[in-house]
């Protein structure tokens, strides 16, 4: 893969049996799943992954279930910033490090209370690089447990410690998400990747610099994310694109519903053994929501069908 080259990373679900514990022969399939689709690496232990929910060892148990599946196969990364202080967070990020995944991801409101400014969040990651080596770390703008958005002043400071290899953006604007794009691109040497979160904004952000996707709508059709990634900015393809990215789009606040029953739902549909079991929410889906979910995988069948990409299952 050349640098020019997009890259799709879906943000993992965790199924669970009738038991409530996470299904890991489950798990192999759904890590296979996105294998086929052609996804170039897979982030684990995420908020998709229902990591508030799981317990620690749950969260060492199935990254390192998917790292030894996926054999190499592609980059892993997984959150790792759990604990009440900094050291504890540093504590759990080499465990999870010790699980072969490639980088460790630090939830950015992990690292200041929310009415604390930049300059504490500043210092609790100057002091998290310290106590973690030369580990790969990487920072997430997770909604939870406060969205803490990554300001380009703030971003600019933290990447020139150069311990950073990867960051999830959910800053959502075009305007942040730009300005961002624009530090790295004035830091030639910087190996950080870039990945947007939000699927309306995939063709802006492919366009403008950012390394790939890591949306949760790789929950219901990575091939279709897998698609655009690498057509992005293929100038023969630009009609089917903007085509597909209004697709996307239109469902995109439809696929947020009940997430990630909503994904376990649609999967079990497209023939994964997935259980529509979720810790977050306790609730089944209603017909309603179900009947949308329905039209949405007959609007992927035709996705399919007009750019010729065969559905994995």
């Amino acid at each position: 893969m050349t640098a020019l080259e997009k890259k799709f990373v879906p943000v993992m679900i965790t199924p669970y049996n009738h038991k409530m514990d996470v299904d890991l022969n489950a798990l192999s399939s759904l890590t296979d799943f996105y294998l086929a689709a052609g996804v170039d690496g897979l982030f684990a232990n995420c908020l998709s992954s229902e990591m508030f929910s799981i317990t620690e060892d749950e969260r060492l148990r199935l990254t390192k279930h998917i790292v030894a599946h996926v054999n190499g196969a592609v980059p892993v990364v997984a959150t790792s910033s759990f604990g009440p202080i900094i050291e504890d967070k540093a504590a759990f990020t080499s465990k999870l490090y010790d699980t072969g995944i490639v980088a460790a991801i630090m939830i950015t409101s992990h690292f200041a209370k929310i009415e604390e400014s930049n300059d504490a969040l500043l210092n609790n990651f100057e002091k998290m690089f310290s106590l973690t080596g030369n580990i790969p770390l990487g920072m997430y703008e997770c909604p939870a447990p406060y969205k803490r958005i990554i300001d380009a002043a703030t971003f600019k400071t933290l990447l020139t410690a150069n311990r950073l290899t990867y960051h999830k953006d959910t800053s959502i604007t075009h305007e942040n998400v730009k300005a961002k794009l624009d530090v790295l691109a004035a830091m030639k040497n910087n190996s950080l990747e870039f990945y947007d979160a939000h699927t309306p904004n995939a063709l802006y952000s492919l366009k403008m610099g950012a390394k790939g996707m890591s949306s949760i709508s790789g929950n219901f059709y990575p091939e279709i994310l897998v698609w655009l990634c690498k057509n992005a900015t293929n100038p023969e393809k630009q009609e089917e694109v903007k085509w597909l990215q209004a697709e996307i789009t239109r469902v995109d606040p439809l696929i947020h519903q009940a997430y990630p029953l909503s994904a376990k739902y649609f999967l079990q549909k497209r023939g994964l053994p997935i259980e529509t079991i979720s810790r977050v929410h306790v609730l089944e889906l209603t017909a309603d929501q179900k009947k949308t979910l329905d039209e949405i995988h007959n609007s992927f069948l035709g996705w399919c069908e007009r750019l010729g990409i065969k559905p994995v299952v």
